[in-house]
Formats: structure tokens, C-alpha cells, sequence
């Protein structure tokens, strides 16, 4: 079973936006029992809440459920029980180079290098913007492209 994790910084906005959205995309798929998919923040001040309402709110809107979706911190055992972890930002990265045990296996990717008409390596943090819809469109896009790649590279 392939096991993803998407990280952003709290994980109330993008990170579980695109666990959701990637999650219908599964399903969608048929591929429920080949892909296990969860996400996290790597700062602890929203642990335990539900997303942000911004993002339950555009969710909500396309028809994606975020049933039982909570926030919690990325754990040093997540680099080795998932096989991808795709951050959000650059900011994301470093920070999970910090949580990084010496060796893993875990894929290590930012969302947008599978939008390649991204102008910008990022998906900018709605919480600050306000932009949720614009991040609504960068998940989706990259979240399709994502599945392909994975089921392309995992050959599902």
C-alpha cells in the first residue's frame, strides 16, 4: 500500500484541503485500499482542531467531504510509515528536514512540482491570504497529477 501525507504549517488549511481533496480523487479511482492518505503541520498550534473553516467551507462547496479530519504534528515515524510526504511550501521542507531522522524512506516533494504551470513553487497559506479558492484550484490540479504519478510509479 502506498501511504501519502501532505504537510503545511498548521494543518487546518492547505495540507488537509489537499488530504480531502486527494482523498475524492481516490475513491473516485477505485484505488481506496492501494492508497492510505493522511496530513499534518509541523507547528503545534492548531492540533486537534478541525480545518479551517475557509477551507470545510470550499470543500464543502465542490461536493469533498472532511469527515473526522483533526490536525496533528508530523511525527519522526512518519517519514518512514509513508511512502510520499509533499509539503505545501519551501518553508514546509525545512521544517520537515528538522523533524527528519538521519535515514528514511520517505518521497519528499512540494505539491506544485506536479503542476507545471505553477508560476510560483508554493501554494500560498490561506490563512494569511484569504485566497481559498485560488488554493482550491492549485490542490486539485496537483492532486490529480499526483495520482497519476503515483499510479504511474507504483504501477496501480
Amino acid at each position: 500500500m502506498s501511504k501519502v501525507l501532505f504537510v503545511c504549517l498548521g494543518n487546518i488549511c492547505r495540507s488537509p484541503m489537499a488530504e480531502a481533496v486527494f482523498r475524492s480523487k481516490v475513491k473516485e479511482a477505485g484505488l481506496e485500499r492501494q492508497i492510505d492518505i493522511d496530513s499534518a503541520g509541523t507547528g503545534d498550534w492548531h492540533l486537534g482542531e478541525p480545518p479551517h473553516e475557509g477551507t470545510r467551507s470550499i470543500l464543502k462547496s465542490h461536493g469533498i467531504s472532511y469527515d473526522g479530519m483533526k490536525s496533528r504534528l508530523v511525527k519522526t515515524e512518519d517519514f518512514n510509515d509513508y511512502t510520499y510526504i509533499i509539503a505545501m511550501d519551501a518553508s514546509n521542507i525545512r521544517n520537515l528536514q528538522t523533524f527528519a531522522p538521519d535515514s528514511y524512506s520517505a518521497s519528499i516533494h512540494k505539491l506544485l512540482e506536479f503542476a507545471p504551470d505553477a508560476s510560483n513553487g508554493d501554494v500560498p497559506d490561506p490563512y494569511y491570504t484569504g485566497n481559498f479558492n485560488e488554493v482550491f484550484e492549485m490542490v486539485d490540479e496537483s492532486c490529480e497529477r499526483l495520482l497519476a504519478y503515483i499510479r504511474n510509479r507504483e504501477g496501480i
